[in-house]
Parts: structure tokens; sequence; C-alpha cells
């Protein structure tokens, strides 16, 4: 039996090297050739790159880079792909507070009592499992609706 190769050791035949090295000198993942420095050979690659016209066209080539000015911001991807997508992202607690807002004013404005109730209801079911879960986001101290004070407002409203 022949001694087994190394894991570490490249086991692939010379005829497979001399064709990976064909096929790999024409690209820029080709390996590092030894005895020349990493700089100098990168440095070579973005040359030829550059002479071969690849750098040519770029998308944005002459313009500023956008939000060089703004303070590092690690979620800056992020942020932009929202933004080109046209989507926005809002904490879930902010989205809370905003729907328990939205919530009594649709009570307010509800066609009948038992409406008014049924929404103040449901928004404050929710405000109640946030508060007992936590809900991610700025912390806000958010409390239910008086489920009876809104309801005597949606008379007094319906009264005129």
């Amino acid at each position: 039996m022949g001694a087994r190769p190394h894991p570490d050791q490249d086991t692939v035949s010379a005829a497979d090297h001399a064709h990976r090295d064909t096929r790999e000198e024409d690209t820029m993942a080709a390996r590092k050739p030894s005895g020349v420095g990493w700089e100098s050979w990168i440095d070579r690659q973005i040359r030829e790159a550059s002479e071969r016209g690849e750098f040519d066209d770029l998308p944005g080539a002459g313009e500023p880079i956008p939000d060089l000015d703004k303070p590092y911001d690690e979620m800056w991807w992020v942020k932009r792909k929202l933004r080109s997508e046209g989507l926005s992202y809002v904490p879930p607690s902010l989205a809370l507070r905003k729907e328990a807002q939205d919530a009594l004013a649709a009570a307010l404005r509800a066609s009948s009592e038992a409406d008014a109730r049924k929404i103040v209801e449901a928004v404050n079911e929710q405000i109640c499992e946030a508060n007992r879960k936590g809900v991610a986001g700025p912390a806000i101290m958010l409390v239910p609706h008086d489920t009876e004070r809104v309801v005597e407002q949606w008379r007094e409203l319906h009264r005129r």
C-alpha cells in the first residue's frame, strides 16, 4: 500500500495543476507567485485590470460618494437598501405607540359605542402583551387606554 498524502498536502494531479494555472493566469483570482511581494503583485493586478478597461464606466464614476460627510453608521447599507426599495422600518415599540394613538382616534370616530369599545379593547390587548413580553426598540411606558373613559368621550362627541 502506498503512503497516503498528509491532509494538508495538495492531492491534485500535475495535469490538473497545469490546467488550473493557465485558467487562473487570466483572472484576478490568480495565485500570487512566490518571491513577489503582496503589494507589488496587487498593484500589478490593479494596473493590468485598468489597462484592460475593467474600471471604465463603473456605476457612480465621477460622482461624489454618498453620505461621505455623515458620521459612520454600521447599519448604513441596511438603511440605503430600505431607502432604495421605498421601505421604512419603525421599531416595534414605536409602532405600538403609534397604533395606540391611531386606535384612540379611530375609537372616537367609530360609528357605534360597541365598535369604539372593540377598538380600544383590541389595542389594549396588544399593549398588555407587549408589556408582559417586552418589545424591541426604544423603551416606552405605554399604559392601556381606560376603555370606559374612551367610551364616555365617544358618547360626548356623538351627542352633539
